[in-house]
């Protein structure tokens, strides 16, 4: 066991309060560490400000000469926004850094060898598996693959039912995961839902604290409309937050104008006419936002068409102990699994209570469907 582990675990939920508010930087959190005691925390600030090695520095501030710095991500090496952490770190006078992921970007790479040469110790490498896994797992996701990291999450009864026989669905699960679900909002860059959504139920698609006030740091409101037609008087089109409409091929000019009219955003798929939205294609224009992560709430429709075309990294479902017995809205529709082979392989990675439900999160297991 690494002398610090537990260093890192403080630095790994500093990291925490960075998810969404860095973005598209990676959410890193920091500590500097001298006589056993930590003197300076920091995690990453908006895109162009300080990042957490530099926060917690600052924090530190003189306590810094000849300290530990531990950070959950290797120090950067070049010169972007902000100058490089490994710099930073050098004229600190630090004596020693420790970090638990390389930086796998060719830009920013290269901090572990600087940081050497100016003959500071570095220990990488610790908690390695748990950081990459946790707070960071968006980040790395979008690195490798150029597409944010796709969280479906879903609220059900104990039979897989998201709604009742009626069609009513308010509330399947209660107030305590609720108040999660509003947190999962803040940290992550976009929500998705479809047309059908904002027909029948007419989200805000805000983060909101528990007393219903929006929270300071909003996502990005995706709505994927084949046909444009959504109602003049939604909320996702009250002009308040940004919104992103993604648009069918087919959809006519009259739509597009009714949409941008209205303050929004109007993206149109590429493809032949009468096909679907592409969300492959929508996703890769998320990421060159700089969006890391995209939380799906739409229905089971919309659930079914991520699945379908393999883009679920996460689920987050929250089971509710009910039984809604003759409901006709299962969570997925459309994927058609036709045998058990054909299923999409997920890994559990927790389960715990959370006021009378049970949340159970499953990941894509490497090499998986």
């Amino acid at each position: 066991m690494s002398r610090h582990e537990e260093a890192m675990r403080e630095a790994a939920a500093l990291a925490e309060l960075a998810a969404g508010l860095s973005s598209p930087n990676p959410p890193v959190g920091a500590v500097v560490v001298r006589d056993g005691q930590i003197v300076g925390r920091g995690h990453t600030q908006p895109a162009g400000q300080a990042h957490a090695e530099v926060m917690a520095l600052r924090d530190a501030g003189d306590l810094a000469r000849g300290s530990t710095v531990v950070c959950t991500l290797e120090p950067c090496a070049h010169t972007g926004r902000t100058g490089p952490c490994a710099d930073a770190l050098i004229s600190a006078g630090v004596a020693e850094v420790a970090y638990a992921v390389a930086d796998p970007t060719d830009e920013a790479s290269g901090g572990h060898h600087r940081l050497v040469q100016a003959g500071v110790r570095v220990d990488g490498g610790v908690l390695r598996e748990e950081v990459a896994t946790g707070v960071l797992r968006a980040w790395l996701h979008s690195r490798s693959t150029g597409r944010p990291y796709v969280i479906w999450k879903v609220g059900q009864s104990l039979d897989g039912q998201v709604a009742a026989e009626d069609g009513s669905s308010q509330w399947i699960t209660g107030p305590d995961s609720r108040a999660a679900v509003h947190r999962l909002r803040e940290q992550v860059d976009a929500i998705v839902v479809g047309a059908g959504t904002v027909r029948a139920d007419d989200p805000r698609l805000t983060a909101r604290d528990a007393g219903g006030r929006q929270r300071e740091r909003q996502p990005l409101r995706v709505v994927l409309s084949s046909t444009g037609r959504l109602p003049a008087e939604s909320h996702v089109l009250d002009g308040s937050l940004p919104t992103l409409v993604a648009l069918g091929p087919g959809t006519d000019l009259g739509s597009v104008e009714r949409i941008t009219a209205k303050g929004a955003q109007a993206w149109i798929s590429p493809g032949h006419p009468h096909e679907g939205i592409d969300l492959d294609v929508l996703l890769q224009q998320l990421h060159e936002r700089g969006l890391l992560s995209v939380l799906v709430e739409g229905g089971p429709t919309v659930a079914g068409s991520f699945a379908a075309a393999g883009l679920i990294d996460e689920v987050q479902a929250y089971l509710a102990p009910k039984l809604l017995v003759s409901g006709m809205w299962p969570a997925l529709r459309g994927y058609g699994v036709r045998s058990i082979g054909d299923a999409i392989d997920l890994e559990i990675s927790g389960v715990r209570r959370i006021g009378t439900d049970v949340l159970v999160t499953a990941v894509r297991r490497a090499g998986g469907k």
